[in-house]
């Protein structure tokens, strides 16, 4: 037989029960505030801390071949527009220019005479033309007066026509031909001109080329390039970082993208400066595939040991320029991602 219950255990049975049913009417009210959190609010953001900062890496590279005189920005320096960063030598671009001057002044001497011969050539021809009439006309003269003139005589002039002759097809030749070599157009539409006048911009360029500037406002980084430093085409000397252009890549699974949009809100926060620091944005854009499938060995799903894995998809977040330009980011840097999914599409 069971024992007797004391006093203080009947007493303490109403005290477990009210416990119980306060614990119990706690437990209802949490999950009915969670309920209406959720319902209410929380469903309609997606967030995430897989975030991060990414931006434009302008890299510098010389178009021509040259030895670096000068190094004129270093890592973390501020540079503007149009900056001078490096300089190269610009004494065998100098000397090419000077030569393609030269070229192109002694191409025009030649080009204009090719030219002024076609008048010379068409004087020519006049002269030949008219001692070719003027030996027709002595010829029609003699053969009129057949009988005063002896056979000789009228045997000379017919001669002196065919040689009259003659030497117009050689004038006309020699128009004819040198018209083909200037054409119908002015000196500086002469082919030998156009040639000449290209290599003496491309060696003008070249020139300017020595001097290597910042494409973009920025800050320098990856500087590579020292003085004396023989440079290559494409060769990297340094990267500009516009820390003005910056975006958040944000990325999100596969399955929190259901409701998000392009021009949805977004507020941000960054570990740089703290959760005190909030940044505002929109939704830009979805990448056109999951970090798996740029990836440098992509996943092989086709085979038979095949496991799914939640994909996640990038999602472009554009900044306001304004708070970029109170608090400015730098590339890399995690961030802290909410999307207000409730505005539409």
């Amino acid at each position: 037989m069971s024992e007797p219950k004391t006093p203080q255990q009947e007493a303490a049975k109403p005290e477990r029960r009210r416990a119980l049913l306060l614990f119990s009417a706690a437990l209802i009210l949490a999950g009915a505030a969670w309920w209406a959190y959720w319902e209410l609010y929380a469903r309609f953001y997606e967030s995430t801390d897989n975030a991060y900062v990414n931006g434009n890496v302008v890299q510098i590279t010389p178009q021509i071949a040259g030895t670096v005189l000068e190094v004129n920005a270093d890592d973390t320096q501020q540079v503007k527009a149009g900056q001078v960063l490096v300089q190269l030598d610009p004494s065998d671009a100098e000397v090419a220019l000077q030569q393609a001057e030269a070229d192109l002044a002694q191409i025009l001497r030649q080009t204009t005479t090719l030219y002024n011969n076609n008048d010379q050539f068409t004087a020519a021809l006049a002269a030949r033309q008219t001692d070719l009439a003027r030996a027709e006309d002595d010829l029609r003269r003699r053969q009129a007066a057949a009988g005063a003139v002896s056979k000789e005589e009228l045997d000379h002039a017919r001669e002196a026509v065919k040689s009259a002759q003659a030497a117009l097809d050689v004038a006309r030749a020699q128009l004819a031909a040198n018209r083909s070599l200037t054409g119908q157009g002015t000196v500086a539409d002469h082919p030998n001109v156009a040639q000449a006048n290209a290599r003496l911009h491309s060696t003008h360029l070249n020139l300017q080329r020595m001097t290597i500037v910042a494409p973009v406002d920025g800050y320098v980084a990856q500087r590579t390039v020292q003085i004396g430093q023989r440079v290559a085409p494409g060769s990297a000397l340094m990267s500009v970082v516009p820390l003005d252009q910056v975006w958040v890549d944000a990325n999100f699974t596969e399955k929190r993208l259901e409701h998000v949009h392009i021009g949805q809100p977004v507020l941000l926060s960054s570990d740089f400066y703290g959760d005190s620091v909030r940044y505002h944005g929109s939704v830009a854009g979805f990448s056109p595939g999951t970090g798996g499938a740029f990836a440098l060995l992509p996943a092989q799903n086709a085979t038979g040991n095949w496991i799914k894995v939640v994909q996640r998809l990038p999602v472009r977040i554009a900044l306001d320029p304004r708070e970029l330009a109170a608090k400015p980011l730098r590339v890399g840097l995690s961030m802290d991602v909410v999307i207000d999914t409730r505005s539409g599409r």
